[in-house]
């Protein structure tokens, strides 16, 4: 289906697609895994890049009570991770949900912020200039601000000096992506 063929929905009715999760997962990767005598994957705790917070999984920072995740916590399964992952991707949809009062959205931007909200966090997206234009109506402006957001612990991401082993790299491939994939929708 043609975007040209399919029509915005409001944000109220769309949840976060299996696709959605899918990029998210992916896109957050494991982080450091071992394999237990039982046979089983974990996951470790461990800092993304230089500057970050300590995550698990698939790029959990915090557990469902709100304790956030610390570099000496015991390792989880990959089923946790997952479960770990959608509990806080439930959390962040709802207060995503309500940031866009009356805004319409196809299911793909709507993963594509949510997923912008999973790495950046609400309190970036409610003072972020995508927001503003969505609520003005503008989503062809919201896309074209996705760029913006490409600095990492006051790194500018896009920069090669800032690629190394700790660097911020896929801070920026993944925007360059998000920017791609929503200005094909347009």
């Amino acid at each position: 289906m043609t975007t040209s063929t399919r029509q915005r929905i409001a944000v109220a009715l769309l949840s976060l697609s299996a696709a959605g999760f899918a990029s998210w997962t992916a896109s957050e990767g494991n982080g450091p895994t071992s394999v237990r005598a039982d046979g089983a994957v974990v996951h470790h705790p461990y800092v993304p890049t230089a500057g970050d917070v300590p995550t698990i999984g698939h790029g959990s920072t915090r557990y469902e009570d709100g304790t956030a995740v610390r570099l000496t916590d015991p390792p989880i399964t990959r089923q946790r991770a997952e479960q770990l992952a959608r509990n806080l991707h439930g959390e962040e949809e709802a207060r995503f949900k309500a940031s866009l009062p009356g805004v319409l959205l196809y299911p793909g931007e709507y993963d594509l912020y949510l997923d912008f909200v999973g790495q950046y966090g609400i309190g970036n997206w409610r003072t972020s200039s995508m927001r503003r234009h969505l609520l003005a109506g503008d989503h062809l402006r919201a896309c074209q601000a996705l760029p913006a957001w490409r600095f990492q612990a006051g790194r500018d991401c896009r920069l090669p000096q800032n690629w190394g082993p700790q660097g911020c790299k896929g801070v920026w491939t993944r925007q360059q992506k998000r920017h791609a994939d929503c200005m094909a929708m347009q």
